[in-house]
């Protein structure tokens, strides 16, 4: 365990008052608690929420609050951390923009000695990560394939019904997680044949989307409709992610699919304000909603203790391909038209009145 920010402060207020405090203040380690917050990208409304989430239960805290956004550029995000570890932050809090590329500005955050928690996004290849904070991810995609088995009837369905697969970036390892987990639940549909993938597109390499880019999605879904489905029906659309849900729902009703035939089932995830608005509208089935205010709240949780020279709660570890780093999992939950009002209204994460425009 590197030695806690905490313990740095402890000793520098030691040595101050050994000499009577007669050090310039502005050249000495204070007793004030920052942290620096690095996330990915304002293109997702997620990430400006989970933002917003952190600065807000930081500050209430007793934190000062660095929040910046890398914009998907990896270079930018090391940059962004190199200048948080520069200015002697308390812990810094990463949701990676890729997760592999971060090793050397985490060694030198180890060096100076500043707790570093993977947000959501864990950071792999580096033993420089003291913890994370997300979601149990596999199920998250369970609670995405689960949906098509219901919406599909698939239980009792004769079949064989259609589908196509798309996975979000490969460079962000909560994209394996999702992935898995739907298959582990449409698997057995594949194989009975009752669920028919036309295009044979079922791998990782070619059902991962760079960026989780909704108009790369959108592409790569207008080619599999041109290949394989001139004259069949698409029965459903398995999307890990609202934004690429939103693009792909574009594209199919641009096909004539909402008019002219029944829209597929398509999941989604992140609960986005303009998805939830698409599954009152009948368009998206569904999505899955993060808390990311819980998450927030979790991140707080983790700097606090680690300060404090305490262990954080934890539920799990998850191996980063170096380590075994202990994690603490929240349950995301499935949403769809019939519990909108129950999980995001009820719960204040939206106003009714939001959802209605």
């Amino acid at each position: 365990m590197k030695k806690s920010h905490a313990a740095v402060l402890v000793g520098a207020a030691l040595v101050l008052s050994a000499c009577g405090g007669g050090a310039d203040a502005s050249d000495e380690r204070t007793d004030t608690k920052s942290v620096g917050i690095a996330m990915p990208t304002t293109s997702s409304t997620r990430w400006i929420s989970d933002g917003k989430s952190m600065v807000d239960l930081f500050e209430a805290a007793g934190f000062t609050t660095d929040l910046q956004y890398g914009e998907d550029d990896v270079d930018s995000q090391v940059s962004q951390i190199q200048r948080m570890i520069d200015d002697d932050v308390s812990v810094i809090v990463v949701a990676a923009i890729d997760g592999t590329q971060l090793t050397g500005v985490l060694s030198q955050a180890e060096a100076a000695g500043i707790p570093v928690i993977a947000y959501d996004r864990l950071l792999t290849g580096s033993t420089d990560v003291d913890y994370y904070a997300s979601f149990d991810n596999a199920e998250v995609g369970r609670l995405q394939a689960q949906a098509i088995v219901d919406r599909l009837g698939l239980e009792t369905a004769a079949g064989p019904l259609t589908i196509e697969l798309f996975a979000g970036s490969p460079d962000d390892s909560n994209s394996y997680g999702f992935y898995e987990g739907s298959m582990e639940v449409l698997k057995p549909y594949l194989d009975a044949g009752k669920l028919v993938v036309r295009s044979g597109q079922t791998s990782m390499d070619q059902v991962a989307t760079e960026r989780w880019d909704g108009a790369t999605a959108a592409a790569r879904l207008e080619g599999l409709l041109t290949a394989h489905y001139a004259t069949a029906r698409l029965d459903a659309v398995l999307s890990p992610y609202d934004g690429m849900s939103r693009s792909i729902i574009s594209a199919l009703q641009a096909r004539g699919y909402g008019s002219a035939q029944p829209l597929p089932v398509v999941t989604g995830q992140d609960a986005e304000l303009e998805s939830v608005k698409s599954i009152l509208a009948g368009q998206q089935a569904q999505t899955v909603f993060k808390d990311t205010r819980e998450l927030a709240k979790t991140a707080v949780q983790m700097s606090e203790a680690v300060l404090a020279g305490e262990q954080p709660t934890t539920t799990a570890t998850a191996n980063n391909g170096v380590k075994d780093v202990p994690a603490q999992l929240l349950e995301p939950v499935s949403v769809d038209a019939g519990n909108v009002q129950q999980v995001l209204v009820d719960s204040g994460f939206y106003a009714a009145d939001q959802l209605a425009g």
